[in-house]
């Protein structure tokens, strides 16, 4: 949510503000801004309701900034609605202090009550302008300078943020601070930048720093210089990012959705192979040896939105390899529970971002209740990564498009492969077992690409049922896992109201909904499962449902039933998801291109939920 980008160096501020704005567009925002100095000029603001488009055009592109020295934002509203009033930056009255922020102050009410009786007065309904004039506040109270009056912030305030400030003393120099929200500086030939996610940095450097919980940097030009909360300098070292910077643009394709649904064999093969070395699974970087693997008695799995589906796919997976019992978390609810978290657990975090509040909440929750922890994640240096004991990083590259494809592929491959090193190092499977499942898994990226191969069909039906005002999705076993993210990829990105229920649960309720030409989307892929499904899909039909099958290649039958299939290639039953999910992708993306929508920047979403 939200985003904030700085650069301080050697040539004009703001055309690079809005170009490291436009890569952070992903993150969901309603309204954009940014903050310029030249020299010691006052600071000038230019705000935008909207897409940043519109800023664009009042700042001619940033060419009518002059300056070298600037901070930028786009919001999504939280403390107000959006308006141009409310977007950052914000500053103090006197443009002593000019900031952008991530996050929420939650005790934002009794800071303004404060400054009021100090003598403030406030013209946005926002969290951010009493943060800015807290900061002013304590500049002028202490006189110490910057860093004094950040760390006194750091101690009053309550809340999450990613703080960008520019104080009138020091028009050299950008300030920052961070809790619990993502924020990384760059350096590279006198220039510095700043950004809250690597992919506004990767046109202009690859050497990344990651600013910590409760720490702060000073941004010179070309240098930067890092405290801790006690005011005292600390060392940090750099880390290089290896993704392609072509990876966050769209080369060719309409949009990053159906860019990163076609990239997903490449992130499929690069996760696969950053761990399997010469026919066997590698788990040395992470950490995790064997006498760890059998010492665990209970795994937790606990993740939001998609990576949650990864995680119902991944107990399905690992209770049937490993035969360890294994409990899929909403991040959200596990956090707020009495946990009972037996010994020798490991809970295991799954997000893309590695900075999604939940789950990171639920990560430190875990942590204090004595259970090892494993992060799956997508960035390198994110603070779900740094905080967890073990981390096992998805190699998909950066994810533009809201609605994840690639990532969620990636870290399907990842439990597949936690799953087959556990069932080993616990003798669940045989040596030939354990060769097989490697085997079949350097298959899938080949798979997925003749699923895509055939996407014209999908297209054509997502044509036709464009204009579908309800939508039901049905699995059993795994297949049900599968059913729940095709069912949010339809909402997430087509406004289609859309609902996945475990077959079986279908006469308990739901099929009173089913009436005269109902969409409903069958996901049959398990052959134990198949018959019951097809009863299913044919109690649907006799009440008048339209039939979607979605099944693999050889199960000709369903079409006796189905008014449409789309198939997939066979695969060991574990890995179906990873195939059987491509054409429901493929789906959700056609119906929201028919409708005319915006696929890659939903309305009222964001890329990285990053607050409660």
């Amino acid at each position: 949510m939200c985003g904030i980008v700085g650069f301080n160096g050697h040539v004009q501020a703001a055309p690079i503000l809005l170009d490291g704005l436009s890569k952070l567009e992903y993150r969901g925002y309603d309204s954009a801004g940014v903050a310029v100095r030249n020299g010691k000029n006052d600071v000038e603001i230019v705000k935008a309701k909207g897409r940043l488009k519109a800023l664009y055009e009042k700042t001619n592109d940033g060419l009518a900034m002059a300056g070298d020295c600037g901070i930028g934002h786009t919001r999504w509203a939280t403390h107000g609605e959006p308006s141009e009033t409310n977007a950052h930056p914000h500053c103090s009255d006197d443009r002593n202090v000019t900031i952008v922020h991530n996050g929420i102050i939650e005790n934002y009410l009794e800071l303004k009550e404060m400054l009021e009786k100090a003598g403030y007065s406030f013209h946005s309904q926002t969290d951010t302008e009493v943060a800015a004039k807290l900061i002013d506040y304590y500049v002028k109270k202490y006189q110490k300078g910057p860093i004094d009056a950040l760390s006194r912030f750091m101690l009053r305030v309550r809340g999450s943020y990613a703080i960008a400030v520019l104080f009138a003393e020091c028009p050299d120099e950008i300030y920052a601070i961070r809790k619990d929200n993502p924020m990384v500086i760059g350096v590279k030939d006198g220039n510095t930048y700043m950004a809250s996610d690597v992919a506004a940095l990767l046109r202009y450097t690859r050497d990344i720093y990651y600013i910590g919980d409760n720490e702060m940097a000073c941004m010179g030009k070309g240098e930067v210089t890092f405290y801790n909360i006690d005011q005292e300098v600390i060392e940090k070292d750099v880390t290089e990012v290896k993704w392609d910077v072509n990876a966050a643009e769209k080369n060719g394709f309409e949009h990053f959705m159906i860019k990163e649904i076609h990239e997903q064999p490449r992130a499929v093969k690069d996760t696969l192979n950053s761990v399997v070395k010469d026919g066997k699974i590698d788990f040395t970087a992470l950490g995790l040896d064997e006498d760890h693997i059998r010492n665990f008695r209970q795994i937790y799995i606990v993740a939001c939105g998609s990576a949650y589906h990864v995680g119902v796919a991944a107990q399905y997976v690992l209770e049937d390899m490993a035969e360890i019992p294994v409990r899929v978390e909403i991040a959200s609810e596990f956090r707020y529970r009495h946990l009972l978290i037996p010994e020798n657990s490991l809970v295991i975090i799954v997000s893309q971002s590695g900075e999604t509040a939940d789950s990171l909440a639920a990560l430190r929750i875990a942590k204090e209740h004595g259970a090892e922890t494993l992060a799956i994640v997508n960035v390198v240096g994110s603070t779900i990564a740094r905080e967890a004991d073990h981390v096992f990083y998805t190699l998909a590259g950066p994810e533009i498009s809201v609605a994840t494809t690639k990532a969620y592929s990636a870290q399907l491959i990842a439990s597949y492969l936690l799953a087959i090193e556990f069932a080993k190092v616990r003798e669940k499977i045989t040596d030939e077992q354990y060769a097989g499942y490697l085997e079949e898994l350097q298959t899938v990226p080949g798979k997925i690409e003749k699923i895509l191969d055939d996407k014209e069909r999908i297209q054509w039906f997502a044509a036709k049922y464009a204009n579908a005002q309800d939508v039901f999705f049905l699995g059993r076993g795994i297949d049900y896992a599968v059913s729940l993210e095709g069912s949010l990829k339809l909402k997430e990105i087509s406004y289609i109201h859309s609902e996945a229920y475990a077959a079986g649960e279908l006469k308990h309720g739901t099929i009173s909904l089913i009436e005269k030409g109902t969409l409903v989307i069958s996901v049959l892929t398990q052959p134990d499962l198949y018959e019951k499904m097809i009863s299913n899909m044919v109690e649907v039909k006799s009440r008048g449902g339209y039939l979607m099958g979605l099944t693999t290649y050889g199960n000709y039958g369903i079409e006796d039933t189905a008014d449409f299939t789309a198939y997939i290639p066979k695969t060991d039953i574990h890995f179906t998801p990873s195939l059987a999910v491509v054409p429901l992708q493929l789906l959700g993306y056609y119906v929201s291109v028919a409708k005319g929508l915006d696929v890659d920047k939903p309305r009222n979403l964001a890329k990285s939920v990053t607050v409660e």
